[in-house]
Protein backbone atom coordinates (compact mmCIF):
# COMPACT_ATOMS: atom_id res chain seq x y z
CA UNK A 1 0.00 0.00 0.00
CA UNK A 2 2.90 2.36 0.74
CA UNK A 3 4.38 1.60 -2.69
CA UNK A 4 1.00 2.35 -4.33
CA UNK A 5 0.92 5.75 -2.57
CA UNK A 6 4.35 6.58 -4.02
CA UNK A 7 3.22 5.69 -7.54
CA UNK A 8 0.23 8.04 -7.19
CA UNK A 9 2.47 10.91 -6.19
CA UNK A 10 4.80 10.33 -9.15
CA UNK A 11 2.02 10.20 -11.80
CA UNK A 12 2.00 13.40 -13.89
CA UNK A 13 -1.61 12.96 -15.04
CA UNK A 14 -3.95 14.70 -12.53
CA UNK A 15 -6.96 12.59 -13.55
CA UNK A 16 -5.02 9.40 -13.08
CA UNK A 17 -3.79 10.60 -9.70
CA UNK A 18 -7.38 11.31 -8.58
CA UNK A 19 -8.57 7.86 -9.65
CA UNK A 20 -5.67 6.22 -7.89
CA UNK A 21 -6.41 8.16 -4.72
CA UNK A 22 -10.01 6.88 -4.74
CA UNK A 23 -8.75 3.33 -5.10
CA UNK A 24 -6.27 3.95 -2.29
CA UNK A 25 -9.00 5.29 0.01
CA UNK A 26 -11.11 2.19 -0.64
CA UNK A 27 -8.17 -0.09 0.16
CA UNK A 28 -7.41 1.82 3.36
CA UNK A 29 -11.02 1.66 4.58
CA UNK A 30 -11.17 -2.08 3.86
CA UNK A 31 -7.92 -2.74 5.70
CA UNK A 32 -8.99 -0.53 8.61
CA UNK A 33 -12.19 -2.54 9.02
CA UNK A 34 -10.16 -5.74 9.07
CA UNK A 35 -7.76 -4.28 11.63
CA UNK A 36 -10.56 -3.24 13.96
CA UNK A 37 -12.18 -6.65 13.64
CA UNK A 38 -8.89 -8.25 14.74
CA UNK A 39 -8.20 -5.66 17.44
CA UNK A 40 -8.63 -8.07 20.33
CA UNK A 41 -6.23 -10.53 18.73
CA UNK A 42 -3.64 -7.81 18.27
CA UNK A 43 -3.83 -6.60 21.89
CA UNK A 44 -2.74 -9.91 23.40
CA UNK A 45 -2.36 -11.15 26.02
CA UNK A 46 -6.04 -11.09 26.88
CA UNK A 47 -7.88 -12.76 29.71
CA UNK A 48 -11.34 -12.33 28.22
CA UNK A 49 -12.65 -13.39 24.84
CA UNK A 50 -15.32 -11.73 22.71
CA UNK A 51 -16.98 -15.13 22.31
CA UNK A 52 -17.87 -15.27 26.02
CA UNK A 53 -19.44 -11.79 26.27
CA UNK A 54 -23.07 -11.46 27.26
CA UNK A 55 -25.55 -9.30 25.37
CA UNK A 56 -24.69 -5.63 25.88
CA UNK A 57 -21.18 -6.26 27.20
CA UNK A 58 -17.96 -5.04 25.61
CA UNK A 59 -14.24 -5.23 26.32
CA UNK A 60 -12.46 -1.93 26.98
CA UNK A 61 -8.69 -1.59 27.30
CA UNK A 62 -7.48 1.16 29.65
CA UNK A 63 -3.77 1.73 29.28
CA UNK A 64 -1.01 0.84 29.29
CA UNK A 65 -0.29 4.59 29.13
CA UNK A 66 -3.64 6.06 29.99
CA UNK A 67 -3.42 9.35 31.92
CA UNK A 68 -5.78 8.05 34.58
CA UNK A 69 -3.57 5.09 35.55
CA UNK A 70 -0.51 5.51 37.75
CA UNK A 71 2.21 4.23 35.48
CA UNK A 72 2.30 1.79 32.60
CA UNK A 73 -0.60 -0.40 33.68
CA UNK A 74 -3.15 -1.93 31.32
CA UNK A 75 -6.62 -2.73 32.60
CA UNK A 76 -8.77 -5.11 30.57
CA UNK A 77 -12.32 -4.19 31.54
CA UNK A 78 -15.66 -5.80 30.68
CA UNK A 79 -18.46 -3.27 30.87
CA UNK A 80 -22.22 -3.54 30.64
CA UNK A 81 -23.01 0.00 29.69
CA UNK A 82 -21.37 2.11 32.41
CA UNK A 83 -21.19 -0.77 34.92
CA UNK A 84 -18.04 -2.84 35.35
CA UNK A 85 -18.65 -6.57 35.43
CA UNK A 86 -15.01 -7.72 35.41
CA UNK A 87 -11.54 -6.19 35.31
CA UNK A 88 -8.10 -7.77 34.90
CA UNK A 89 -4.85 -5.82 35.42
CA UNK A 90 -1.99 -6.62 33.02
CA UNK A 91 1.48 -5.78 34.32
CA UNK A 92 5.01 -6.21 33.05
CA UNK A 93 5.35 -3.13 30.87
CA UNK A 94 7.98 -1.66 33.22
CA UNK A 95 10.00 -4.71 34.22
CA UNK A 96 13.14 -3.63 36.08
CA UNK A 97 14.70 -7.13 36.38
CA UNK A 98 15.57 -6.31 39.98
CA UNK A 99 15.88 -9.90 41.12
CA UNK A 100 18.33 -10.88 38.38
CA UNK A 101 20.37 -7.76 39.01
CA UNK A 102 20.50 -8.64 42.72
CA UNK A 103 21.68 -12.19 41.94
CA UNK A 104 24.70 -10.89 40.02
CA UNK A 105 25.92 -8.18 42.39
CA UNK A 106 27.20 -7.94 45.93
CA UNK A 107 24.70 -7.03 48.63
CA UNK A 108 26.03 -3.50 49.06
CA UNK A 109 26.08 -2.90 45.28
CA UNK A 110 22.35 -3.70 45.00
CA UNK A 111 21.17 -0.72 47.06
CA UNK A 112 20.89 1.62 44.01
CA UNK A 113 18.64 -0.96 42.36
CA UNK A 114 16.52 -1.14 45.52
CA UNK A 115 16.05 2.64 45.24
CA UNK A 116 14.59 2.24 41.76
CA UNK A 117 11.87 -0.18 42.80
CA UNK A 118 9.67 2.14 44.86
CA UNK A 119 11.23 5.37 43.67
CA UNK A 120 8.80 7.41 45.81
CA UNK A 121 10.00 5.77 49.05
CA UNK A 122 13.61 4.85 48.39
CA UNK A 123 14.76 5.41 51.99
CA UNK A 124 12.18 2.94 53.29
CA UNK A 125 13.22 0.32 50.73
CA UNK A 126 16.90 0.79 51.55
CA UNK A 127 16.15 0.45 55.24
CA UNK A 128 14.43 -2.92 54.79
CA UNK A 129 17.13 -4.26 52.46
CA UNK A 130 20.00 -3.28 54.74
CA UNK A 131 18.33 -4.69 57.85
CA UNK A 132 17.81 -7.99 56.02
CA UNK A 133 21.46 -8.21 54.94
CA UNK A 134 22.62 -7.23 58.44
CA UNK A 135 20.57 -10.07 59.88
CA UNK A 136 22.22 -12.46 57.42
CA UNK A 137 25.64 -11.24 58.52
CA UNK A 138 24.71 -11.37 62.21
CA UNK A 139 25.63 -7.73 62.87
CA UNK A 140 22.18 -6.39 63.76
CA UNK A 141 23.18 -5.65 67.36
CA UNK A 142 26.37 -3.86 66.28
CA UNK A 143 24.68 -0.92 64.55
CA UNK A 144 25.32 2.36 66.48
CA UNK A 145 22.27 3.91 68.10
CA UNK A 146 22.75 7.24 66.32
CA UNK A 147 22.74 5.39 62.99
CA UNK A 148 19.49 3.64 63.86
CA UNK A 149 17.74 6.88 64.79
CA UNK A 150 18.99 8.65 61.66
CA UNK A 151 17.66 5.77 59.57
CA UNK A 152 14.21 6.05 61.14
CA UNK A 153 14.29 9.83 60.79
CA UNK A 154 14.96 9.84 57.04
CA UNK A 155 12.59 6.89 56.47
CA UNK A 156 9.71 8.76 58.12
CA UNK A 157 10.48 11.92 56.16
CA UNK A 158 10.32 9.82 53.01
CA UNK A 159 7.05 8.24 54.20
CA UNK A 160 5.44 11.68 54.42
CA UNK A 161 6.77 12.62 50.98
CA UNK A 162 5.39 9.40 49.49
CA UNK A 163 1.95 9.89 51.04
CA UNK A 164 1.88 13.46 49.74
CA UNK A 165 2.33 12.15 46.19
CA UNK A 166 -0.31 9.46 46.77
CA UNK A 167 -2.92 11.87 48.14
CA UNK A 168 -2.06 14.69 45.73
CA UNK A 169 -2.22 12.63 42.54
CA UNK A 170 -5.36 10.95 43.83
CA UNK A 171 -6.95 14.38 44.16
CA UNK A 172 -6.16 14.99 40.49
CA UNK A 173 -7.77 11.66 39.61
CA UNK A 174 -10.95 12.82 41.31
CA UNK A 175 -10.80 16.27 39.73
CA UNK A 176 -9.25 18.49 42.45
CA UNK A 177 -6.08 20.28 41.37
CA UNK A 178 -5.27 22.66 44.25
CA UNK A 179 -4.45 19.95 46.88
CA UNK A 180 -1.91 18.49 44.47
CA UNK A 181 -0.09 21.81 44.21
CA UNK A 182 -0.13 22.34 47.97
CA UNK A 183 1.19 18.84 48.73
CA UNK A 184 3.90 19.02 46.07
CA UNK A 185 4.96 22.38 47.53
CA UNK A 186 5.44 20.83 50.97
CA UNK A 187 6.99 17.67 49.54
CA UNK A 188 9.63 19.83 47.92
CA UNK A 189 10.85 20.84 51.38
CA UNK A 190 11.34 17.16 52.25
CA UNK A 191 13.13 16.52 48.97
CA UNK A 192 15.54 19.34 49.71
CA UNK A 193 16.21 18.00 53.21
CA UNK A 194 16.93 14.51 51.87
CA UNK A 195 19.06 15.95 49.09
CA UNK A 196 21.02 17.85 51.73
CA UNK A 197 21.62 14.55 53.54
CA UNK A 198 22.46 12.27 50.61
CA UNK A 199 23.16 14.46 47.59
CA UNK A 200 20.23 13.06 45.59
CA UNK A 201 16.59 14.08 45.31
CA UNK A 202 14.86 10.70 44.90
CA UNK A 203 17.33 7.80 44.56
CA UNK A 204 19.50 8.21 47.62
CA UNK A 205 21.84 5.25 48.27
CA UNK A 206 22.17 6.74 51.75
CA UNK A 207 21.43 3.81 54.08
CA UNK A 208 24.29 1.33 53.79
CA UNK A 209 24.70 -2.20 55.14
CA UNK A 210 26.06 -1.64 58.64
CA UNK A 211 25.70 2.13 58.68
CA UNK A 212 25.16 5.25 56.60
CA UNK A 213 26.85 6.98 53.70
CA UNK A 214 27.47 10.01 55.88
CA UNK A 215 26.35 11.63 59.11
CA UNK A 216 23.65 14.30 59.12
CA UNK A 217 24.93 17.68 57.92
CA UNK A 218 25.57 20.29 60.59
CA UNK A 219 22.35 22.20 61.22
CA UNK A 220 20.10 19.49 59.76
CA UNK A 221 18.33 18.75 63.03
CA UNK A 222 17.39 22.40 63.53
CA UNK A 223 16.20 22.80 59.94
CA UNK A 224 14.14 19.60 60.17
CA UNK A 225 12.54 20.81 63.41
CA UNK A 226 11.55 24.07 61.72
CA UNK A 227 10.01 22.13 58.86
CA UNK A 228 7.79 19.86 60.94
CA UNK A 229 6.64 22.88 62.96
CA UNK A 230 5.64 24.45 59.65
CA UNK A 231 4.03 21.24 58.35
CA UNK A 232 1.73 20.49 61.29
CA UNK A 233 -0.90 23.17 60.49
CA UNK A 234 -0.68 22.37 56.77
CA UNK A 235 -2.14 18.93 57.48
CA UNK A 236 -5.15 20.64 59.06
CA UNK A 237 -5.58 22.60 55.82
CA UNK A 238 -5.41 19.32 53.88
CA UNK A 239 -8.28 17.91 55.93
CA UNK A 240 -10.38 20.98 55.22
CA UNK A 241 -9.73 21.33 51.50
CA UNK A 242 -9.81 17.64 50.55
CA UNK A 243 -10.88 15.02 53.08
CA UNK A 244 -13.86 17.09 54.29
CA UNK A 245 -14.76 18.32 50.80
CA UNK A 246 -18.31 17.29 49.84
CA UNK A 247 -17.38 16.50 46.25
CA UNK A 248 -14.39 14.40 47.31
CA UNK A 249 -16.54 12.49 49.81
CA UNK A 250 -19.21 11.88 47.16
CA UNK A 251 -16.61 10.44 44.78
CA UNK A 252 -14.81 8.22 47.31
CA UNK A 253 -17.21 7.25 50.13
CA UNK A 254 -18.88 3.82 49.63
CA UNK A 255 -16.75 3.28 46.50
CA UNK A 256 -14.29 0.40 46.12
CA UNK A 257 -15.19 -1.17 49.47
CA UNK A 258 -12.59 -3.72 50.56
CA UNK A 259 -13.95 -6.02 53.32
CA UNK A 260 -11.41 -7.00 55.94
CA UNK A 261 -11.60 -10.74 55.27
CA UNK A 262 -11.01 -10.17 51.54
CA UNK A 263 -8.02 -7.93 52.31
CA UNK A 264 -6.49 -10.60 54.53
CA UNK A 265 -7.09 -13.43 52.05
CA UNK A 266 -5.41 -11.48 49.23
CA UNK A 267 -2.39 -10.56 51.35
CA UNK A 268 -3.06 -6.82 51.31
CA UNK A 269 -0.98 -4.67 53.62
CA UNK A 270 -0.26 -1.07 54.48
CA UNK A 271 -3.04 1.53 54.18
CA UNK A 272 -5.05 -0.93 52.07
CA UNK A 273 -5.29 -3.33 55.02
CA UNK A 274 -5.48 -0.71 57.76
CA UNK A 275 -8.14 1.16 55.80
CA UNK A 276 -10.30 -1.95 56.20
CA UNK A 277 -10.04 -1.70 59.98
CA UNK A 278 -7.08 -3.88 61.07
CA UNK A 279 -4.27 -2.33 63.16
CA UNK A 280 -1.45 -4.23 61.48
CA UNK A 281 1.80 -2.30 61.12
CA UNK A 282 5.13 -4.13 60.94
CA UNK A 283 6.82 -1.32 62.84
CA UNK A 284 4.74 -2.52 65.79
CA UNK A 285 4.21 -6.20 64.92
CA UNK A 286 7.87 -7.03 64.23
CA UNK A 287 9.35 -4.16 66.26
CA UNK A 288 12.45 -3.74 64.11
CA UNK A 289 15.09 -1.01 64.41
CA UNK A 290 14.25 1.48 67.20
CA UNK A 291 10.51 1.63 66.57
CA UNK A 292 9.69 -0.18 69.84
CA UNK A 293 11.26 2.78 71.68
CA UNK A 294 9.03 5.33 69.93
CA UNK A 295 5.45 6.31 70.67
CA UNK A 296 3.01 6.48 67.76
CA UNK A 297 -0.46 5.25 66.90
CA UNK A 298 -1.64 2.98 64.08
CA UNK A 299 -4.52 4.71 62.21
CA UNK A 300 -7.29 2.55 60.78
CA UNK A 301 -10.35 3.14 58.66
CA UNK A 302 -13.51 3.65 60.67
CA UNK A 303 -16.16 4.39 58.06
CA UNK A 304 -16.61 7.97 59.28
CA UNK A 305 -18.28 9.19 56.06
CA UNK A 306 -19.05 5.92 54.30
CA UNK A 307 -18.29 2.23 54.73
CA UNK A 308 -15.14 0.95 56.41
CA UNK A 309 -12.63 -0.03 53.74
CA UNK A 310 -13.76 2.34 50.99
CA UNK A 311 -11.59 4.72 48.96
CA UNK A 312 -12.09 7.57 51.43
CA UNK A 313 -10.88 5.46 54.34
CA UNK A 314 -7.67 4.52 52.56
CA UNK A 315 -6.79 8.16 51.95
CA UNK A 316 -7.87 9.04 55.48
CA UNK A 317 -5.39 6.50 56.84
CA UNK A 318 -2.57 7.95 54.72
CA UNK A 319 -3.32 11.45 55.95
CA UNK A 320 -3.29 10.29 59.57
CA UNK A 321 -0.04 8.40 59.05
CA UNK A 322 1.61 11.67 58.06
CA UNK A 323 0.70 13.03 61.50
CA UNK A 324 2.10 9.93 63.19
CA UNK A 325 5.33 10.24 61.19
CA UNK A 326 5.69 13.79 62.50
CA UNK A 327 5.46 12.38 66.04
CA UNK A 328 8.21 9.89 65.25
CA UNK A 329 10.41 12.57 63.67
CA UNK A 330 10.08 14.79 66.76
CA UNK A 331 11.19 11.94 69.02
CA UNK A 332 14.13 11.09 66.76
CA UNK A 333 15.26 14.72 66.70
CA UNK A 334 15.02 14.86 70.48
CA UNK A 335 17.35 11.87 70.80
CA UNK A 336 19.71 13.02 68.05
CA UNK A 337 20.16 16.40 69.69
CA UNK A 338 20.28 14.92 73.20
CA UNK A 339 22.08 11.80 74.39
CA UNK A 340 22.87 10.73 70.78
CA UNK A 341 24.13 14.09 69.53
CA UNK A 342 26.99 14.24 67.06
CA UNK A 343 30.58 13.89 68.25
CA UNK A 344 33.83 14.53 66.34
CA UNK A 345 34.82 10.87 66.50
CA UNK A 346 31.48 9.46 65.26
CA UNK A 347 31.92 7.31 62.15
CA UNK A 348 28.64 6.24 60.47
CA UNK A 349 30.54 3.59 58.48
CA UNK A 350 32.34 2.03 61.45
CA UNK A 351 30.14 -1.09 61.40
CA UNK A 352 30.06 -1.44 57.60
CA UNK A 353 31.77 -4.73 56.66
CA UNK A 354 34.52 -4.40 54.10
CA UNK A 355 33.68 -7.78 52.57
CA UNK A 356 30.30 -9.44 53.03
CA UNK A 357 31.15 -13.11 53.25
CA UNK A 358 28.30 -15.30 54.43
CA UNK A 359 28.96 -18.13 56.87
CA UNK A 360 27.32 -21.19 55.40
CA UNK A 361 24.15 -21.56 53.36
CA UNK A 362 21.26 -19.55 54.74
CA UNK A 363 17.67 -18.72 53.85
CA UNK A 364 16.02 -15.62 55.25
CA UNK A 365 12.87 -13.61 54.63
CA UNK A 366 12.96 -10.11 56.09
CA UNK A 367 10.13 -7.61 55.88
CA UNK A 368 9.43 -4.02 56.79
CA UNK A 369 6.69 -1.41 56.60
CA UNK A 370 6.91 0.96 53.64
CA UNK A 371 4.30 3.60 52.70
CA UNK A 372 2.56 1.00 50.52
CA UNK A 373 2.71 -1.93 52.94
CA UNK A 374 4.83 -5.00 53.59
CA UNK A 375 8.02 -4.97 51.55
CA UNK A 376 9.92 -8.23 51.97
CA UNK A 377 13.14 -9.73 50.66
CA UNK A 378 13.91 -13.42 50.50
CA UNK A 379 17.61 -14.32 50.47
CA UNK A 380 19.30 -17.62 49.76
CA UNK A 381 23.03 -17.45 50.29
CA UNK A 382 25.94 -19.71 49.47
CA UNK A 383 29.02 -20.25 51.57
CA UNK A 384 31.78 -17.64 51.28
CA UNK A 385 30.05 -15.53 48.64
CA UNK A 386 29.03 -11.87 48.80
CA UNK A 387 26.48 -12.37 45.99
CA UNK A 388 23.09 -13.95 46.84
CA UNK A 389 22.32 -17.24 45.12
CA UNK A 390 18.64 -16.24 45.04
CA UNK A 391 16.94 -12.96 45.85
CA UNK A 392 13.21 -12.35 45.65
CA UNK A 393 11.36 -9.11 46.36
CA UNK A 394 7.86 -9.26 47.82
CA UNK A 395 6.09 -6.13 46.57
CA UNK A 396 3.11 -4.79 48.55
CA UNK A 397 1.76 -3.20 45.36
CA UNK A 398 1.48 -6.62 43.69
CA UNK A 399 -0.79 -8.02 46.40
CA UNK A 400 -2.76 -4.80 46.76
CA UNK A 401 -3.46 -4.59 43.02
CA UNK A 402 -4.50 -8.25 42.84
CA UNK A 403 -7.67 -7.44 44.78
CA UNK A 404 -8.79 -4.90 42.16
CA UNK A 405 -11.26 -7.20 40.43
CA UNK A 406 -12.96 -7.93 43.75
CA UNK A 407 -13.59 -4.31 44.72
CA UNK A 408 -14.35 -2.96 41.23
CA UNK A 409 -17.24 -5.27 40.32
CA UNK A 410 -20.52 -3.42 40.08
CA UNK A 411 -18.88 0.00 40.07
CA UNK A 412 -19.12 2.53 37.27
CA UNK A 413 -16.29 3.17 34.83
CA UNK A 414 -15.61 6.58 36.39
CA UNK A 415 -15.30 4.92 39.81
CA UNK A 416 -12.61 2.59 38.48
CA UNK A 417 -10.26 5.58 38.24
CA UNK A 418 -10.96 6.39 41.89
CA UNK A 419 -10.39 2.77 42.94
CA UNK A 420 -7.06 2.36 41.14
CA UNK A 421 -5.82 5.64 42.58
CA UNK A 422 -6.76 4.62 46.11
CA UNK A 423 -4.58 1.50 45.85
CA UNK A 424 -1.47 3.73 45.50
CA UNK A 425 0.66 1.58 43.24
CA UNK A 426 4.19 2.25 42.03
CA UNK A 427 4.89 0.28 38.89
CA UNK A 428 8.65 0.11 39.45
CA UNK A 429 8.02 -1.99 42.53
CA UNK A 430 5.01 -3.80 41.11
CA UNK A 431 7.00 -5.16 38.16
CA UNK A 432 10.24 -5.46 40.17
Amino acid sequence: MCRFRVLCLETPNTKTTYEHSLILSFIQSTLSTTLYQNYLLQSEPNKFSADTLQVGEMIVNMGPQHPSTHGVLRLEVITDGEIITEVAPHIGYLHRCFEKHAEHMAYNQTIPYVDRMDYLAAMNSEHVWCMGVEKLLGITGQIPRRVEYIRVLVAELNRIASHFVAIGTYAIDIGAFTPFLWLLRDREHIQRLLEWVSGARMLYNYIWVGGLYYDLPIGFEERCQEFIDYLQPKLDELDTILLENKIFIARTANVGILPLDVAINYGCSGPMLRGSGLRHDLRRVDGYSVYPELEFDIPIGQGLVGTTGDCWDRNYVRALECRESIKIIRQCLERLTGDLKRTPDFDPQAACPKKMRMTGTQELYFRGETPRGELGYFFRTTDRSDVPFRCHGRSPCFSNLSVLHEIAKGCMVADLIAIVGSVDIVLGELDR
